[in-house]
């Protein structure tokens, strides 16, 4: 299950969403969550899906790296499913048993639900699948800097959330070092009820949280030794700049927004 956890991967390609200025991905992603949550009818999510697969076509990574993104939220998309299943008590009735009751609207929720969120998924994946950290982070720098005039500490935020993301795939391969390590040792980790796994994880989580501490203790020092001072006089060896495909990008994305908007709005 670790191995499927693919968020904060980078996954280097020549692809035309590869080579789109960061800023204008981060915009379009913005703008792409905005068009998943315009409608509340399948339409909408039909403009949202079309325009997910064609970005996942163009961005030339395997299919497949986008559903191991899903795979590992799909017991918790099942449950939230299945609660608003039975809860929802409105519309025509398929099915009652008891105090068990499927409506019209309950399935409509349901599925409606778990297509909006996998389609989030998926499509915000391509953010970091197809920019590297460094440059995701010089991105959100410059997107925020009119922030600085404020004395918001936006170099210090942007650097914070591209080293988390950078070390959540660490943190996952030492999470499944440690789990095989331990099961090494007869831990069982998989096996008993749930009260008594829940207690079998402190063995993982103690050396789990010694081994970030440390690692963040590392990082720190080796920026120190680099004499690391902030974003004050700092130059970039990469400069952003746009080009016409980025405002071609964000052009289409805006065509398809303003499609949902539309089918949002004939279909209420």
């Amino acid at each position: 299950m670790l191995k499927d956890i693919t968020i904060g991967q980078y996954f280097p390609g020549d692809s035309i969403i590869h080579r789109l200025d960061p800023r204008f991905k981060i915009i379009i992603t913005f703008i792409y969550i905005l068009m998943l949550f315009t409608g509340s009818n399948i339409l909408c999510l039909t403009v949202g899906a079309v325009y997910t697969v064609m970005a996942i076509l163009l961005s030339r990574i395997p299919f497949k790296m986008f559903v191991k993104s899903v795979r590992p939220l799909l017991p918790f998309l099942i449950i939230t499913a299945l609660l608003n299943l039975f809860l929802v008590d409105s519309g025509d009735t398929y099915f009652h048993w008891k105090f068990l009751k499927i409506t019209e609207e309950g399935v409509n929720i349901s599925v409606f639900m778990i297509i909006r969120i996998v389609l989030l998924i998926m499509g915000s994946s391509l953010l970091t699948y197809t920019t590297s950290p460094i440059t995701l982070t010089d991105a959100i720098e410059r997107l925020l800097s009119p922030l600085k005039k404020l004395k918001f500490p936006v170099h210090e935020l942007a650097m914070m959330m591209s080293i988390a993301l950078r070390f959540i795939p660490t943190l996952i391969e030492e999470t499944d070092k440690i789990m095989s390590a331990q099961k090494a040792r007869g831990a069982e980790i998989d096996s008993g009820s749930f009260m008594t796994r829940a207690r079998n994880m402190i063995s993982i989580l103690v050396p789990l949280f010694i081994s970030s501490f440390r690692r963040a203790d590392e990082l720190a020092t080796a920026m120190e030794c680099r004499c690391y001072n902030g974003g004050e006089g700092r130059t970039r060896l990469r400069q952003l700049k746009s080009s016409a495909r980025d405002y071609i990008a964000l052009a289409v994305t805006i065509i398809f927004y303003i499609a949902a908007i539309v089918v949002a709005h004939i279909l209420k």
